[in-house]
């Protein structure tokens, strides 16, 4: 994920995990290691990391989600000065114990100036919410039934109080709304085989795209929530599975999935 710079006071820095947190910064000659962060203080190995998210209003901060059951939250120094040249360093600000199995996915909200609240999900079903300020408890948003790992969260672009989540081979995107935990406000259960990727529309709250294994890409309108939202408004069928999807940030009308060895750019 490249850094969330819109004002372009930072250096082109990316990031990168798996087996580390990985900073990189590119220039025009070359891609260099800024830092790699460690989170195991007593170990030069620390456990997988699955999934990371960069805060949006402070670019200084990265969350990191890991099997070892926990999230970091990180403060990057990156060292804006004029003059000073390999700069990006890193710290852990707080390591908390998020959830009682693996973590697979952190994202920040958008929430309450967009600085201090995340969500986690995780291989107990669950998916928690943290506040950096008050970090002595968590909210239980939601919880699935079976108790099925949840894989993925993707907050809503334009309303910070909705959420939609996907569990392991499941075959239905849960939408949640953060006022009101435990309940899904809506169910998207048209899909006919896993749910492999999710997208929020970039410019609309109640459109999302979702992609699964039987081929189809499916846009929704969920207006009419808590109503049940019965078909998608859009179809797309592609030759194989849909791994993943993206809808552009600054470009609304485009949409793009990947299957096979395949990349297509849809015209929504």
């Amino acid at each position: 994920m490249w850094i969330p710079d819109t004002k372009g006071i930072y250096p082109d820095l990316l990031a990168t995990s798996g087996d580390y947190l990985r900073i990189w910064r590119v220039s025009d000659t070359e891609t260099r290691l800024e830092c790699l962060l460690n989170n195991n203080k007593n170990s030069d190995f620390c456990a997988p990391l699955t999934s990371f998210d960069w805060n949006e209003v402070d670019p200084n901060l990265l969350g990191t989600s890991s099997i070892d059951t926990t999230c970091t939250i990180w403060g990057l120094e990156t060292g804006q000065v004029l003059g000073r040249v390999n700069l990006v360093s890193g710290h852990v600000k707080t390591q908390l114990i998020a959830h009682d199995k693996e973590v697979y996915d952190i994202a920040f909200s958008r929430a309450g100036g967009g600085r201090d609240m995340f969500a986690s999900v995780g291989a107990d079903g669950s998916v928690r919410m943290f506040d950096l300020r008050h970090l002595e408890h968590s909210t239980i948003i939601y919880e699935d039934p079976q108790h099925h790992p949840l894989l993925r969260l993707c907050w809503n672009k334009q309303d910070p109080n909705y959420l939609a989540t996907m569990a392991m081979d499941g075959m239905e995107v849960v939408i949640l709304d953060v006022r009101v935990p435990c309940t899904p406000v809506a169910r998207l259960n048209n899909h006919r085989a896993c749910v492999n990727g999710i997208a929020w529309a970039p410019h609309s709250s109640c459109h999302i795209c979702t992609a699964a294994d039987d081929h189809q890409a499916l846009i929704w309108d969920i207006q009419q929530m808590p109503r049940a939202i019965e078909d998608p408004i859009l179809a797309y069928t592609a030759e194989g599975e849909i791994n993943n999807v993206q809808w552009a940030s600054t470009q609304p009308d485009w949409i793009a999935i990947c299957y096979n060895n395949c990349l297509e750019i849809l015209r929504v």
